[in-house]
């Protein structure tokens, strides 16, 4: 539990320290008027309560992925814990702030509108295609994953549950995307905000109480998963790609613009976004060292499972057995929530981003449905797929674990590229370098999985060095350039 503590020290640190750092870089200006003030229209920009904004943002970006994403990830062993606290401080929450305070400074500008700023027109048609696609997998992932929860915590394991328990959630997707903001998004986040810091609260408590021993540092940072069976996935890069909302994941920069949207001060932006990310890890961090216990500290007896249960069952089983009845109902409640508020902000963005490219006033409820439905459509396709295929739901998951972490590289680069024009001084490094490791994450990744080129397992320390030698050559060619 030592590396645990340190680990969460550390956040704390991150958060006091190196955020402040950042944010003294970017220059806040409170009296500038933000879009929520300049463009106000009721719909999508909307001055909110900062409590609010931070419930909203803290769920959008939150999704499965800091639960999933480290008990999956916890089984590569203590390796998890620097991943989370290096890839929160340094990259994920780095790259939510200035995505979010770009988005300010560009009058609540979508993703591919910043990415083309900054990277070409042809970068921004590249992530206009592709920012789209991860918001539908997302809205299709989304919904299958909370309607397994809930039709197991409802008792009825049938298909017929599910088919209803998806039906449900997708009908207030449609909903939630459609209406303003602050009519269902704005009401009901901060109850299910209050149930998510709950699980993680409770289940804190429940972990500090069992004080277990579990894999520290020193007893090494070597792959854990071969007892798992998974002595295919080395931690270079399958750790890095697993663990992806808990650290750094590309699909919040496609939710800071939401947010930036509503803001009333610019000072706002360090608490929400940068903030939001490292609270986030904290939720990764304790699902991490309880997964740790659960895994290879005897945890996995106490609560009636084994060392092959997937994410959601040791979701269940840790909750029912830590926190009793009504504990565990609230606390999957939490989970349940997670990617629920994902999943609707996910294709709501979607919609903006699309409503952007066609030039669409999104106040007439008319030209917000030419978009939705369409929209809707697609989704429902892959979520036919999801049913349809027994293994329809990892082939999605696995596909949009990757363009996730791609789209973290894409805006790492515009990012990077920003500082490096407007910011005097070698703050540049301070996205170069986590945009060099995520191109190799992202680059290797694909080279040697099964969904890529699956090439040798072995290469994928050479691929990852060669990628990230070539990326800095290219910038630093580019810089010198500029100079001339």
């Amino acid at each position: 539990m030592v590396s645990f503590f340190i680990s969460v020290l550390a956040l704390i640190l991150g958060f006091l320290l190196y955020g402040r750092f950042v944010e003294r870089v970017f220059g806040p200006d409170p009296a500038r008027p933000t879009p929520a003030i300049t463009k106000a229209d009721g719909i999508d920009y909307i001055a909110l309560p900062s409590w609010k904004v931070f419930m909203i943002q803290f769920l959008n970006i939150a999704g499965t992925g800091p639960i999933f994403g480290a008990i999956m990830g916890a089984k590569f062993g203590p390796a998890a814990y620097l991943w989370i606290v290096f890839g929160c401080i340094f990259g994920g929450a780095v790259h939510d702030f200035l995505s979010g305070m770009l988005s300010l400074r560009n009058d609540g500008a979508g993703l591919p509108d910043l990415i083309g700023k900054y990277l070409g027109r042809a970068a921004k048609s590249v992530m206009l295609c592709f920012s789209v696609l991860l918001l539908v997998l997302v809205g299709a992932v989304f919904v299958y994953s909370p309607a397994v929860i809930l039709k197991d915590l409802a008792g009825d394991g049938t298909n017929v549950a599910f088919m209803v328990w998806a039906g449900v959630i997708f009908v207030y997707y449609i909903i939630a995307t459609m209406l303003p903001i602050d009519k269902i998004i704005g009401r009901i986040y901060p109850f299910f905000a209050v149930a998510l810091i709950f699980m993680a609260v409770a289940l804190l408590v429940g972990l500090v109480a069992r004080m277990p021993q579990i894999p520290e540092f020193w007893d090494g940072l070597q792959n854990r998963t071969q007892t798992w069976g998974g002595q295919g996935q080395p931690i270079w890069p399958y750790m890095f790609v697993t663990i992806a909302c808990g650290a750094i994941s590309g699909f919040h920069a496609t939710q800071s613009p939401l947010m930036a949207r509503c803001l009333k001060n610019e000072k706002l932006g360090r608490p929400v976004f940068y903030g939001s990310m490292i609270t986030e890890g904290f939720v990764a961090l304790i699902w991490a060292a309880i997964s740790s216990y659960f895994f290879f500290g005897g945890g996995a007896a106490e609560v009636g499972g084994t060392f092959a249960d997937a994410a959601p069952t040791v979701v269940t089983k840790v909750s029912r057995s830590w926190l009793g009845i009504a504990g565990s109902i609230l606390a999957l409640v939490g989970v349940v929530a997670a990617p629920i508020t994902s999943g609707d902000t996910a294709l709501r963005s979607a919609r903006l981003i699309i409503a952007d490219f066609l030039k669409f006033d999104q106040k007439p409820a008319g030209k917000r449905l030419a978009i939705g439905v369409p929209l809707f459509a697609v989704v429902a396709l892959m979520l036919w797929f999801n049913i349809a295929n027994e293994d329809g739901f990892n082939v999605i998951w696995r596909y949009f674990g990757w363009a996730n972490q791609t789209l973290a590289v894409f805006t790492l680069w515009a990012l990077t590229v920003f500082l490096a024009r407007e910011r005097k001084g070698a703050y540049y490094l301070m996205t170069l370098l986590p945009a060099c490791v995520m191109t190799a994450v992202s680059v290797t990744y694909i080279c040697i999985a099964q969904i890529g080129f699956n090439l040798p397992m072995g290469w994928n320390r050479w691929i990852g060095g060669i990628v990230i030698a070539v990326s800095l050559a290219l910038f630093f060619r580019w810089k010198h350039a500029q100079t001339r």
